[in-house]
């Protein structure tokens, strides 16, 4: 896997005192840098009399909190069901092989896109093992487009599930997010829900259903991570 200091972080999750500290607040560990000194600028700005700056900076501080929000989400769908791993609205289905896999297979693609405005915390479709991890530099084409998933820069999430299929997540960089963040490790034990990662400022991910299973989405519907079912096995 290649490593990108400003398009990708690999490991676990921060587990830092201001990591701890955001998720207390529910912002994403990565926000926390951001968004706290921001704040604490404005508030300091606003106790000298700085009031016009000091508003400025705290509402960009409460802006850049909506950004990096990170609210619990409880995922009680079947066992053997596939949630949604971003919030946003679903911009594509179709049938497609997954990028840098090396796999020449087809799978069902469903693809969500995620504005500035959704939570930007991916997670895990299924529960499985993550079988690849593959980082591929590219271009910051409008996310929504349908070939971003093969110029854009983006980052491959293959899962092994418990009854063997293999799956798919592909965070996509967009125009605007310029920096994918993944949590995982190869052969890393996941549970469905399970936060994996996050883009910056915007984007979409990808997931890669086997082809027999059911679609339970369409284009235009609005999706929850961890929450929302997108596809089913068949029965």
């Amino acid at each position: 896997m290649t490593n990108s200091a400003e398009a990708l972080t690999e490991g676990s999750a921060p587990t830092s005192l201001i990591a701890r500290f955001a998720s207390r607040i529910h912002i994403a560990p990565e926000g926390a840098p951001i968004v706290l000194p921001v704040v604490a600028l404005g508030l300091g700005l606003a106790v000298i009399g700085f009031g016009a700056i000091a508003a400025i900076l705290i509402i960009v501080g409460i802006a850049l909190a909506m950004f990096f929000r990170d609210p619990q989400r409880h995922t009680i769908a079947g066992a053997d069901a596939v949630v949604s791993g971003a919030d946003g609205r679903i911009c594509d289905i179709a049938v497609a092989s997954i990028p840098g896999s090396g796999d020449a297979a087809l799978y069902t693609r469903i693809s969500v896109f995620m504005s500035p405005l959704d939570v930007h915390i991916n997670r895990a479709s299924v529960s499985g093992d993550v079988t690849a991890l593959a980082h591929a530099k590219g271009e910051f084409r409008a996310a929504f487009r349908d070939d971003a998933s093969d110029h854009n820069e983006r980052n491959l999430i293959m899962i092994r599930d418990d009854n063997g299929h293999d799956h798919a997540l592909i965070q996509v960089a967009g125009y605007l997010a310029r920096r994918i963040v993944c949590y995982l490790r190869l052969h890393q034990r996941l549970e469905r829900g399970q936060r994996i990662g996050l883009i910056m400022f915007g984007s979409r991910v990808d997931h890669f259903l086997p082809q027999q299973y059911r679609v339970a989405v369409q284009v235009g519907d609005r999706v929850r991570a961890g929450e929302t079912i997108i596809g089913e096995p068949p029965a």
